[in-house]
């Protein structure tokens, strides 16, 4: 039975309560909070292992609360999931760039809520492998120290961009990452490179990929994630 710590935020006493009780069910143990204040004192006090943070919240909104949590040294390394009204396109990308890990829509199913709460822990464990170590994803083997890639057993020449590109996504499957955050973890921050190039390397990514190259999904709105 899992026992991480979960936080809750929502000022909708349904949702909190459909929440909690398949968190629960689920053998985690659950802190609920109804507001952005008390969700900022409880994350201080108790560090949770992963925090459901709705963004439209009375007084402090979900968006402060994560900046807020991110750049504190205590609590930025706890993961955050966004839960946002259909339509919220703005704040879901300013939500990921200030570092939440994922972002569900309401109305969202509870096995789903629990799918990609159970991906995040799973990604923040995985973070723990050095960047230069070898992956293997799906049927794609990547050498970040030889910069080879093979997709079914047959090398595929990338270029720079493309092979930092590819890494990047694939380090993480499931995590979400928008365009500009793409720009700054290939090129590096301040790279005067538009939203739209990396749309064509992403393009020219996939072809070299081949039938591989499905597993790069497009967030409509948002950015690019690397199929779990």
């Amino acid at each position: 039975m899992a026992k991480e710590h979960i936080l809750v935020v929502d000022d909708e006493e349904d949702i909190l309560e459909l929440v909690r009780y398949n968190l629960i069910k689920e053998g985690y143990r659950v802190t609920t909070v109804a507001s952005g204040e008390e969700a900022l004192r409880s994350a201080r006090a108790a560090q949770p292992d992963i925090v459901l943070l709705d963004l439209m919240l009375p007084g402090v909104d979900g968006l402060e609360v994560c900046r807020q949590l991110k750049r504190e040294t205590k609590t930025q390394h706890v993961p955050i999931i966004m839960l946002s009204a259909k339509g919220e396109e703005a704040d879901i990308v300013t939500g990921l760039e200030m570092g939440a890990a994922d972002y569900i829509t309401k109305p969202f199913s509870p096995r789903v809520l629990i799918a990609r709460l159970r991906a995040v822990l799973r990604r923040r464990t995985a973070e723990t492998v050095p960047e230069s170590a070898p992956l293997t994803i799906h049927e794609i083997i990547i050498h970040p120290g030889r910069h080879e890639v093979l997709v079914q057993d047959q090398p595929v020449d990338l270029t720079v961009t493309e092979f930092r590109l590819l890494h990047m996504l694939a380090r993480r499957p499931g995590w979400v990452f928008t365009r500009s955050q793409i720009v700054s973890g290939v090129h590096g921050d301040d790279y005067p490179v538009s939203d739209r190039s990396v749309d064509v390397q992403v393009v020219g990514l996939r072809k070299k990929l081949g039938p591989c190259g499905e597993y790069i999904e497009t967030v409509r709105g948002v950015g690019y994630r690397f199929k779990e």
